[in-house]
């Protein structure tokens, strides 16, 4: 099945609007209804939960009975080198018939080598070899797990030598060559901007945006708080008006689609939390209305 055959069929698990990323810090306080008809759907990783016993999973099962539920992976490892890892596969396809969830979605990256986990997310060099390893890894994935995937854009520290593609192209080239869709970081295009010095705007223009299914969208800060000179996609503070334009861009251009707020370092209150979801969800209905008069121009 092709992806936007995939995508189209699970049309009805779709959610729209600016959800957040569940996280344990306040998983207990979701179960118990804290953030019911504020959140248009969460996201979860199921790392966490696969071949975990205890109490998360049972929250996690009642807390999918009253919301959509998307999911994003940490640990595929889609650029490495080792085989997927047919027990945690196994995993993945089993927790995904007790929740199901329209689609998965993983890093452009490696993130693990000779059996080992490196806990990062590490860059691919831009090449066409790269890109084609990595797509039929994605389309393998997709076939394991019978649901479309999409990946993700991430962010990057080191310049990667005289590649012969630039990170968007080669982006475009795995999209392509896998059939696939995007999960769109815009915040991750951001930091990759400042830090090496191009238009995130330039780099979103040669994306093609009807792949773009799902965004994520956070805060970022500074290696040095005096020299400001590097910043580090941390998750750990709110976002920054760029990206909000960033964010907006985009929106009006493709109309609604799920926009994730992540928060993954220095977690605060829920009730802050959702305060500035409801304040990047004013970005987003602005740009929707603008979308709406875009395509009306356009008739």
């Amino acid at each position: 099945m092709s992806f936007r055959a995939g995508i189209t069929a699970r049309a009805s698990e779709v959610p729209t609007g600016v959800g957040l990323g569940l996280r344990g810090a306040f998983l207990a306080e979701v179960d118990r209804g804290a953030a019911d008809g504020r959140v248009p759907f969460w996201e979860i990783s199921p790392d966490n939960y696969v071949a975990r016993g205890g109490a998360r999973p049972a929250r996690l099962a009642r807390i999918a009975e009253r919301f959509p539920i998307l999911s994003h992976g940490l640990s595929l490892s889609l650029g490495g080198l080792d085989p997927l890892d047919a027990e945690f596969m196994a995993g993945l396809r089993g927790f995904f018939e007790r929740l199901p969830a329209p689609w998965h979605s993983d890093h452009l990256c490696f993130s693990g080598h000779d059996g080992k986990m490196l806990h990062d997310l590490l860059p691919l060099p831009w090449t066409t070899a790269s890109a084609r390893r990595v797509a039929a890894r994605v389309r393998e994935v997709s076939e394991r797990l019978e649901r479309p995937m999409l990946v993700e854009n991430i962010s990057y520290y080191l310049p990667l030598g005289c590649a012969p593609l630039d990170e968007a192209a080669f982006v475009v080239e795995v999209l392509e060559r896998a059939d696939c869709g995007l999960l769109l970081d815009v915040n991750n295009v951001f930091v990759n901007a400042a830090n090496h010095g191009f238009d995130p705007l330039t780099w979103l223009a040669q994306i093609p945006l009807d792949r773009v299914v799902q965004m994520h969208i956070a805060g970022h800060e500074f290696w040095d708080d005096e020299r400001r000179d590097l910043i580090i996609d941390t998750h750990g503070a709110p976002v920054r008006r760029e990206v909000d334009e960033l964010l907006a861009w985009v929106v009006e251009r493709t109309g609604p689609l799920p926009v994730l707020l992540e928060r993954d370092e220095n977690i605060p209150p829920l009730a802050e939390l959702l305060a500035e979801r409801d304040r990047v969800d004013a970005v987003y209905q602005a740009a929707l209305v603008r979308h709406a008069g875009r395509a009306q121009g356009a008739a």
